[in-house]
């Protein structure tokens, strides 16, 4: 995938330098500055390596979460953190390249970020000590919970009509949903797979389910 544009006159070729094809990011901005409070005069002077698309190049970090606010898909991504799982990194980094509103990291306080190479910076990310915070939360907007995982009796991902605002909810790799999760989620749907494996690991399963919700909502492909 390619990076967007950068707006306006902001051509990181021209502006920042060309680019190393091994290198992330632009370099310093040459020639007079542009106008703009978006814009952080530390990047826009020393050149911005950061993981993001041109059209946030130079951008205050402040200007950027500010900016996603705008557009932010209405689904939100809950996942049960009881063991540290490694996944929840890849979990919001995910939902930062789908614009979900907000994710909610459900039991212990501390995740790993390894995985979200920084775009926690960018996401919105909540705690619950426990599912009853999540489901209270939940309750008080009106937001369904959908759970993902492979179960007896679950209902295929691919042929369940996602709600537009809802909350994804995942468990943690090995032991899955908990029974507390279960119970609480309008439906838990499966994702259909082919090969010897048992499953996917909750990183794959979150990009997957995800991916489903912007097919169904921005693009309007029904199951």
């Amino acid at each position: 995938m390619t990076d967007q544009a950068l707006p306006d006159s902001a051509d990181p070729d021209t502006r920042g330098g060309s680019r190393d094809p091994h290198e992330i990011g632009v370099g310093p901005w040459r020639g007079p500055w542009p106008e703009g409070d978006h814009y952080d005069p530390e990047l826009l002077a020393e050149g911005d390596r950061r993981n993001v698309v041109d059209r946030y190049r130079y951008w205050r970090r402040e200007a950027i979460v500010a900016d996603l606010d705008t557009r932010r898909h209405p689904f939100h991504v809950a996942v049960e953190n009881w063991e540290h799982d490694f996944n929840i990194g890849s979990v919001v980094r995910t939902a930062n390249a789908f614009a979900a509103e907000a994710v909610h990291i459900v039991g212990r306080r501390r995740w790993n970020r390894r995985g979200a190479m920084v775009t926690e910076r960018y996401q919105h990310v909540h705690h619950h000590a426990d599912t009853s915070g999540l489901v209270a939360w939940a309750r008080e907007r009106g937001l369904p919970l959908v759970g993902v995982d492979n179960l007896p009796g679950a209902v295929p991902l691919e042929t369940y009509p996602l709600p537009r605002a809802c909350v994804l909810v995942f468990g943690q790799e090995g032991p899955g949903l908990s029974a507390e999760a279960r119970a609480v989620c309008q439906a838990v749907l499966s994702i259909g797979q082919y090969g010897s494996t048992r499953s996917v690991n909750a990183g794959a399963a979150a990009a997957i389910a995800m991916h489903a919700w912007v097919r169904a909502h921005v693009f309007q492909q029904r199951p």
